[in-house]
């Protein structure tokens, strides 16, 4: 009895053993949509090119912000204190009227469904500034369009920046174009709180692995820079062009050659002047 719990003892301890050796394996194996085979299982093929999760999410978003946008630059348009406000407004009309024919349009040619109706969060901003009045209305409208855009302007670049699909990437760069001119008809109120957006943006990043110390910043002025000569012992570099060739070096035979040549061409051009007789001019009345 004794034995064959023994024994009982030793097949369940090589059973728990071969367990915890191929746990790690089968969970790691199991764990699957990350880098780039996640990637090819959300990629879908099309006659434009491959198209990832993230350029439909992208679609998707473009034809979002439309849906909200532009009702939101038409009420700036009514309800704006100032020309700065109803400007970015027509600005918001204009570009999502555009953007959003152009996203329609792709959406087509890649058979993929669009929303129609604005998310909840967007159904809220879009509250929020019809209770608005006056001046707030114009501080609100500025901010919160402002910083909504900021989050699309780094999709739309991140998007442009690597997807496969030539209809994406030219959409992209339609919204790049669009989502940058309101971004600066926004700023252009004078009334966008960058410091609250800087703020927004920091506590949405991620933590960062390291936290290795900002560098300091500057404590005062640097001193104007002053010119320095170079040391006498420093050895300069050599020119950038080369040296003239030297000429090579005559045998005494090509030397002796050059030499009676040159005698003989002085003989001939010797006896040519002695030959040669100059006319003498006579007098008009021979």
């Amino acid at each position: 009895m004794r034995s064959i719990n023994g024994t009982g003892l030793i097949v369940a301890g090589l059973v728990a053993t071969l367990a915890a050796l191929l746990f790690p394996v089968w969970s790691y194996a199991d764990r699957s949509g990350t880098g780039l085979d996640r990637l090819d299982a959300e990629t879908v093929s099309t006659e434009f090119g491959p198209l990832s999760a993230l350029d439909r999410e992208f679609i998707t978003k473009v034809r979002l912000a439309g849906l909200w946008e532009l009702p939101a630059g038409q009420q700036a348009e009514a309800r704006g204190t100032t020309k700065a406000v109803q400007t970015a407004g027509e600005h918001l009309v204009e570009g999502h009227t555009f953007l959003d024919a152009r996203v329609r349009e792709v959406a087509t040619r890649l058979n993929l469904e669009l929303p129609n109706q604005p998310s909840s969060q967007q159904r809220d901003w879009l509250d929020e500034l019809s209770d608005a009045q006056g001046d707030t209305y114009d501080e609100k409208f500025a901010n919160i369009l402002r910083a909504a855009h900021g989050k699309v302007f780094s999709v739309v670049a991140q998007v442009r920046a690597t997807t496969r699909n030539s209809l994406v990437r030219a959409l992209a760069d339609d919204a790049n174009t669009t989502v940058l001119d309101h971004i600066k008809v926004l700023e252009g109120t004078g009334l966008v709180d960058f410091d609250e957006l800087a703020r927004e943006a920091a506590s949405a990043a991620p933590v960062p692995v390291t936290r290795s110390p900002a560098p300091p910043g500057p404590a005062e002025s640097p001193d104007p820079a002053t010119p320095v000569s170079p040391s006498p012992t420093f050895s300069l570099p050599p020119p950038a062009s080369r040296p003239k060739p030297k000429e090579p070096k005559e045998s005494a035979e090509d030397k002796e050659k050059k030499d009676k040549g040159g005698d003989k061409g002085k003989e001939r051009a010797h006896s040519k002047a002695e030959r040669y007789v100059p006319a003498i001019p006579r007098p008009h009345g021979e």
